[in-house]
């Protein structure tokens, strides 16, 4: 029999029993959907983690306040309050750290805001003029926060992107008021939209750290942590130990292991992201890779119970003078047509669904073309290895015994 008949005769077989094909199909086709958009979930997180460790930069440290212990509990890192306004002037000074070149003290709230009848809650961020810089951001709109809204302790705000569009949705906020907790403070400024990578940069309100800390914060000593700017990423280990050598000076503490703060490069902190996403990328595909192993199983058995409504037919075939090698291509055929129909409309579901999910999850999906040619090529694989145990066996049959059978 040749190729053209020996496939003609599978798809009239599959065609014959299609609601044990469509089952069959359906089982393969819910795992290669599931790969690729798994797959397009963690090569797009991953992509907006790169995007975020290039806009940030590989030059940026963050100096984090140590644990605090309160009522014998140890808090986490950030809970003291042993950085200052103080430390940050410190740092600045090009006579201390000569390799950093911008310092950003920072101060964060969670409030609730309203603008007219809209209401929002999102981080409030006390800071710097120089905290523009150091964070890579960009204006949409009006001007960002100014040295002397710092000293007079201006109520004025720079809204993220969300933000403005959940409060001012279709208005210009630039000069309109917001209520941040029960104190109205003037937009004078829109960021552009700069995505997520451990934090969504979108969702948060910027004002002057001394307005923060005495208006919603309610403690003008302390920072919750200090941002630098070395001079160049071949300068991040110098400015590193300059930062840390200052720091233990002005703390007063001669043991480096007893610091009370903690300072890390954000392409650090980023990369740590990045490296828990794509633990969690391997953890989805691999339940993806059982549904594609249920699949195949599926296939398997509709082909062993194909071999016993047949075997009459196979044994008519045979007595007409089909040789085992035919029976065999035949069933291996079926098989691998519905591995690969499974795999085609698998691939056109993940495809739409990776197309969807960013419009519904705010979770950027990437289309992996390896992914999808490896789909196809694993869903024909599938259809062939389950395939091989029934069509053998099918092969195996003698004329006699098959047409023997009831």
């Amino acid at each position: 029999m040749r190729f053209s008949e020996t496939l003609r005769a599978a798809v009239d077989a599959i065609i014959s029993h299609r609601s044990r094909s469509i089952l069959t199909v359906l089982g393969i086709l819910i795992g290669i959907a599931a790969v690729i958009v798994t797959v397009g979930i963690g090569e797009g997180t991953q992509s907006s983690v790169t995007s975020a460790i290039s806009a940030l930069g590989s030059n940026v440290l963050t100096v984090t306040s140590g644990s605090s212990t309160t009522g014998g509990v140890r808090g986490g890192a950030g809970s003291s309050t042993s950085l200052t306004m103080s430390d940050a002037l410190a740092l600045g000074s090009n006579a201390n750290a000569p390799q950093v070149v911008a310092v950003a003290p920072v101060v964060q709230t969670q409030a609730s805001m309203q603008a007219g009848s809209s209401t929002w809650t999102a981080p409030v961020i006390g800071t710097t003029p120089p905290y523009l810089g150091i964070r890579g951001r960009q204006l949409s709109a009006g001007r960002f926060i100014t040295p002397s809204d710092v000293t007079s302790r201006a109520a004025v705000a720079v809204l993220g992107s969300q933000v403005a569009s959940e409060l001012f949705a279709g208005q210009d906020p630039v000069g309109q008021t917001v209520d941040i907790g029960t104190t109205p403070f003037q937009v004078v400024g829109t960021l552009k939209s700069a995505g997520s990578s451990s934090t969504n940069q979108d969702d948060q309100v910027i004002v002057p750290i001394t307005t923060a800390q005495q208006v919603l914060i309610g403690n003008i000593s302390s920072i919750s942590q200090i941002l630098l700017k070395a001079s160049s990423s071949s300068t991040i280990g110098p400015a590193y130990q300059e930062a840390n050598d200052l720091l233990l000076q002005l703390h007063g503490i001669t043991v480096p292991s007893q610091a009370d703060f903690t300072i890390t490069p954000d392409s650090q902190l980023l990369a740590t992201t990045a490296a828990a996403d794509a633990a969690l990328t391997i953890l989805l595909v691999a339940i993806a890779a059982i549904s594609l192993l249920v699949g195949g199983i599926g296939v398997m058995n509709i082909m062993l119970v194909s071999v016993t409504e047949r075997i009459r037919e196979i044994g008519l075939r045979k007595a007409l003078g089909a040789t085992p090698g035919v029976i065999l291509r035949q069933f291996l055929a079926e098989a691998l047509l519905l591995g690969l129909a499974g795999g085609i409309i698998g691939v056109g579901l993940g495809v739409g669904l990776a197309i969807l999910l960013p419009h519904l999850i705010s979770q950027p999906v990437a289309i992996s073309s390896p992914a999808i040619l490896g789909s196809v090529f694993i869903a024909a694989g599938i259809g062939l290895v389950f395939g091989v145990y029934p069509a053998s066996r099918a092969a195996r049959l003698t004329p006699i015994d098959a047409l023997r059978s009831d």
